[in-house]
């Protein structure tokens, strides 16, 4: 609630354009946002109103729905800023890609608690990594990058529920092989790579396995090298080559890279302006002057979090952090307490989906991480995502208040 709140006094300010008269204006985001905000309340009767069973026993068809409704967007999706993501109804538009996530949750969720699951073999593995990646794939395919890379967050729900360690270690070696082989060329990222597995290879391992292990291990790695760059070369739009080229520092000339800050930048360097000008404790609302300027582009979506920094300093963004990470540490330990693998299972999902979004956005606007179009969840304006973020949150609290009844 308090986030909610929160949020909608930063969309406000964000989006006001003189004198606020009327605060359901349904010309401006602030107004929209208020309806959604309300319409909220609806959803959350309906949810806690169901019984929780009906989230596992459904999660099949509740996931063939949400994969349905991703597919009809090829036929009768919205195009909206280069991203066929939307079904137009009326003035409004639906983005079912926010609501894929609780979909995917609770199919994940109802695969890994099936007893004849064992996520130790890579059968199981397999299966439920095939329903992450059909919504990411569809996702993708509709030029909505953004809302795909959410669906790493459950890897983090395999690592809880018994994925082996190695795992992680190819996960992290193949993102450092690919930053190399991006900043410098393919032989320096195939060089390091067959240097550190021929050094565990030879030094690592108190048994050494067969040599063709590590050399099968090595041309892979150069496989992997030349994919990246042939996706980045060949496959990734403009702009997403060049939020990436910036972030690693790839472009050499001073020229061009001048004019590349100045145009594809430009959103990221107003953000940090506006940020640092909050200082510690802010301009205050509705003072702020870039905010009130329109300086930030869509600041009112993915880059909401300039307007806490510019009118509520530090302390304000320290205190949706706070927010945020403990809505995150609450939502863990209730998950501990479940007795059924699936509401465990889900409630690691709902915690891995909203910390990835957290991150993300957080990071994007002050420069940490390349800028990715994802919102802050609960806090940016959006009807689709509010109400995709309280269904997502509000079947877990359904399922924490049946877990007495759990045997």
């Amino acid at each position: 609630m308090l986030l909610v709140f929160f949020g909608w006094l930063n969309i406000m300010s964000a989006s006001h354009v003189g004198d606020i008269e009327n605060y359901f204006d349904m010309s401006q985001p602030y107004g929209k946002q208020s309806i959604f905000i309300l319409f909220t309340i609806v959803l959350i009767i309906l949810i806690l109103a169901l019984d929780a069973k009906f989230y596992e026993r459904f999660a099949s068809i509740i996931y063939a729905l949400s994969i349905l409704s991703l597919i009809g967007l090829f036929i009768f999706g919205k195009n909206v800023n280069g991203a066929t993501a939307w079904y137009g109804i009326g003035g409004m538009t639906l983005q079912p890609s926010e609501f894929a996530k609780f979909a995917t949750s609770l199919a994940v969720a109802k695969y890994m608690s099936d007893l004849q699951t064992n996520m130790k073999t890579f059968k199981d593995q397999a299966k439920t990594m095939a329903l992450i990646i059909l919504p990411a794939i569809l996702i993708l395919l509709q030029n909505d990058a953004g809302s795909t890379v959410v669906y790493a967050a459950f890897f983090f729900v395999f690592y809880r529920e018994g994925l082996q360690q190695i795992y992680l270690v190819i996960a992290v070696f193949l993102i450092g092989l690919s930053v190399l082989a991006l900043k410098f060329n393919v032989v320096i990222a195939s060089s390091v790579a067959a240097l550190v597995i021929f050094g565990y290879h030879f030094f690592g391992q108190r048994k050494r396995p067969q040599l063709i292990q590590p050399i099968a291990a090595v041309i892979l790695c150069v496989a992997v090298s030349f994919g990246v760059k042939y996706f980045y070369n060949s496959i990734l739009q403009p702009h997403q080559k060049d939020r990436i080229s910036l972030w690693l520092r790839l472009e050499k000339d001073p020229v061009k890279l001048l004019e590349m800050k100045q145009t594809i930048l430009y959103n990221l360097n107003e953000s940090e302006k506006a940020i640092s000008s909050g200082g510690l404790t802010g301009k205050g609302f509705l003072q702020g002057t870039r905010t009130t300027g329109k300086f930030v582009p869509e600041q009112h979506t993915d880059y909401i979090f300039s307007t806490v920094g510019e009118e509520w300093g530090f302390l304000g963004s320290a205190l949706v952090v706070i927010l945020f990470v403990g809505l995150l540490l609450r939502i863990l330990y209730l998950a501990e307490l479940q007795k059924s693998t699936f509401s465990r299972v889900y409630g690691y999902c709902v915690a891995s989906i909203l910390f990835i979004h957290f991150l993300i956005n957080v990071g994007m606007v002050m420069g940490l991480i390349p800028t990715i179009g994802i919102p802050l969840p609960f806090f940016s304006y959006g009807g689709s995502g509010l109400w995709a973020y309280t269904i997502l949150l509000f079947i877990f609290i359904k399922l924490d208040s049946n877990r007495i009844n759990e045997w």
